[in-house]
């Protein structure tokens, strides 16, 4: 019996066609050289060690060229990184004097002012001076505000049910700002028609709430939209929910801000036909993104849950996403799917798509409990995404992650139960945190080089970009990954520094557990690669930390495997969850001219985590081979084992 005991381990259509022409090439050869030949896992040239990059915690992004939730005209945004929203007095304030404010009694299409600012005639309401109305009732007509360029005006909803069959519910013309209060204890409702009726060539307002000006909403009441010709609720320039329990359901989109939509606090829920929450400013920089601050959202939408031309930005809060219907949904299929898939790399989108959270320049999140449950992509960016914190729960019809540019991890749970491909980018890189992805294709697919050029792969597929440069770095954190396709999957070169990296890979020999188009530097943490043998790499020859590339005959899922020192000490004990026949393990503990065994089988007891045993105790077991470690990258294999690793190059490209 072995005691096993260790402290615990913590990225198109021009180019699109010769893509596929070759990687339909590349994998028909990949499959002929790997049944017609065997051989030892082979590893590839591999540059000095390097200096892990430091984390950085803060937002970031450059130009990027995106479309707007409807889509029908492209435009380049700027992000700077420099976004920080104020809730200010006007909008958090939700006290207000009954006494002294103007009191607006709604009854059918009539209603009784009482008070200085307003006006009611005809199935109409009109607010033209600053202040404060409170308005209760039911009625049958339009709310409107034609006030001053520099007047705040605060509207009250007191237990208010507003109808328009024929247009806009609320319409702000003109003001600096408008307030609605949800007065304590009240529900409200707003709702409009099928139909709405315009003057010429007007399509404005689209919206049961519709205002051309800043809009805020707080309070601790409620309010329920019902919008049945387009959009919920919109402004043309901030719109803001500092508090309050909103219910919108849109057959458009649910809420929508030119300039921004940000969310301090409060209960927000849509069923949208459109986009659950949309910024749409493409013409000025650091305008056209979604803060969310802190509150508790909810959105169900046809399309993406969460869209902005430039940045979607997550500080807090609890954020539950399903679009497209579901990743049951799925976007994917052998044709590259059905949302947009056309153009180049920096208008991947099309009008219409299905993402959880979108942005055209940058995704960051710095913590909060996110679920999202989509069939496209979970999270996308056509520039980056950064993940600085919190929890998220991913199951995707298409990519987990994905960022034309770059992808960063810089701590927090990320969860990704479902995807085609798990995180994708030009350039990833995982400083810290905790990663699970469990993927029908590629775990981690860095689909360029140090260039940033940026091409999305589809079934089967590598990109066609630059080697130059390292396209995937680990430099810390968990990571776990259960693909179908290639795990770690670089068209660059891949280093890893530290950190801990179990994959269970791929069962069939034209993908493996390792994949990188040119160097491997493995100069630090813990790694452990189980999967086929046809196309199996090894960390490079030039690595700092020992690794050992072992194959076995073919083992069933869950056969645990185990390497032990020379003293009988387990360094490595993992159960794959898929079946394998290659092994490639990387340990500060391979001691060069020290001799090390493998065995297969047996019984674990312990600390368990993704078939991967930090400590435990174990007995029984079969030896498959020793091997001396030899130096970076020591080989082995295992007495009837077949051989046919073609390491060396990655990436496929062999």
């Amino acid at each position: 019996m072995t005691t096993y005991r260790r402290s615990p381990l913590t990225q198109k259509e021009i180019l699109e066609g010769m893509i596929l022409v070759l990687n339909i090439r590349k994998k028909v050869y990949q499959g002929l050289v790997a049944a017609a030949l065997s051989g030892m896992i082979l590893t590839g040239c591999t540059t000095a060690t390097t200096t892990p990059t430091s984390v950085t915690t803060g937002t970031s992004g450059t130009a990027a060229t995106t479309t707007t939730g409807q889509g029908t005209s492209a435009a380049t945004v700027s992000y700077t990184g420099n976004i920080a929203v104020e809730f200010g007095t006007n909008d958090s304030d939700d006290t207000y004097d009954a006494a002294t404010a103007t009191a607006i009694k709604l009854e059918g299409t009539s209603a009784s002012v009482t008070g200085q600012g307003a006006a009611a005639a005809s199935g109409k309401v009109t607010i033209s001076a600053a202040g404060t109305y409170i308005l209760s009732g039911s009625f049958e007509g339009q709310v409107l505000v034609e006030a001053g360029d520099e007047d705040i005006v605060r509207l009250v909803l007191d237990g208010a049910d507003l109808v328009n069959e024929s247009g806009a519910v609320i319409n702000v013309v003109s003001a600096d700002k408008v307030v609605l209060i949800l007065a304590d204890g009240t529900e409200n409702s707003v709702t409009d028609g099928a139909g709405y009726s315009f003057s010429g060539t007007d399509t404005e307002p689209d919206a049961a709430i519709f205002s051309k000006d800043d809009l805020t909403i707080n309070g601790t009441g409620s309010l329920t939209v019902s919008a049945n010709y387009s959009h919920g609720i919109v402004s043309k320039d901030d719109l803001k929910i500092a508090s309050g329990n909103i219910t919108i359901t849109s057959v458009g989109d649910g809420l929508k801000g030119s300039d921004s939509v940000a969310v301090k606090s409060g209960t927000v829920t849509i069923n949208a036909g459109g986009d659950g929450i949309q910024a749409t400013n493409d013409t000025e920089a650091d305008k056209g993104y979604v803060w969310i601050e802190s509150g508790i959202i909810d959105i169900t939408a046809e399309q993406d849950g969460i869209q902005a031309v430039s940045a979607v930005i997550v500080k807090d809060g609890t954020i539950d996403v399903t679009t497209g219907g579901g990743s049951g949904n799925a976007s994917t299929n052998a044709s590259w799917g059905t949302w947009g898939k056309s153009g180049t790399a920096s208008t991947s989108d099309s009008s219409d798509s299905a993402k959880g959270l979108k942005a055209g320049a940058d995704v960051t999140i710095d913590g909060g409990t996110i679920t999202i449950d989509s069939s496209d992509d979970s999270i996308h960016s056509n520039d980056s995404v950064t993940v600085n914190g919190g929890s998220i729960s991913m199951s995707s019809g298409d990519d987990g992650i994905h960022g034309d540019t770059a992808v960063t991890l810089n701590g927090g749970d990320v969860n990704i139960a479902k995807a085609y491909e798990g995180i994708e980018s030009s350039k990833i890189t995982v400083n810290d945190g905790n990663v699970s992805l469990t993927t029908s294709d590629d775990g981690f697919n860095a689909a360029g080089g140090a260039d940033g050029s940026s091409l999305n792969n589809r079934p089967g597929q590598n990109s066609f970009s630059s080697t130059s440069g390292v396209a995937l770095v680990i430099n810390g954190g968990n990571v776990y990954v259960n693909a179908s396709g290639d795990g770690l999957d670089s068209n660059g070169n891949l280093e890893m520094n530290g950190g801990t990296v179990i994959v269970s890979g791929p069962t069939s020999n034209n993908n493996g557990a390792l994949d990188y188009n040119g160097e491997f530097s493995l100069n630090g943490g813990f790694l452990i690669a189980a999967g086929s043998s046809g196309m199996a790499e090894s960390p490079g020859t030039g690595s700092a930390q020992n690794s050992a590339a072992v194959f076995l005959t073919s083992q069933t899922a869950g056969t645990l495997v185990r390497v032990e020192d020379p003293d009988g000490n387990v360094i490595a004990a993992f159960e794959p969850a898929k079946a394998y026949s290659s092994v490639v393990i990387s340990s500060s503990e391979l001691v060069k001219g020290d001799e090390y065994t493998v065995i297969l089988g047996g019984t674990a007891t312990g600390t368990e985590t993704d078939g991967y045993y930090a400590d435990g105790t174990f007995s029984g077991g079969t030896e498959a081979v020793s091997f001396t470690v030899s130096g970076a990258v020591t080989q082995a294999s295992q007495s009837g084992a077949q051989t046919g690793g073609m390491g060396g190059q990655g990436g496929g490209r062999k």
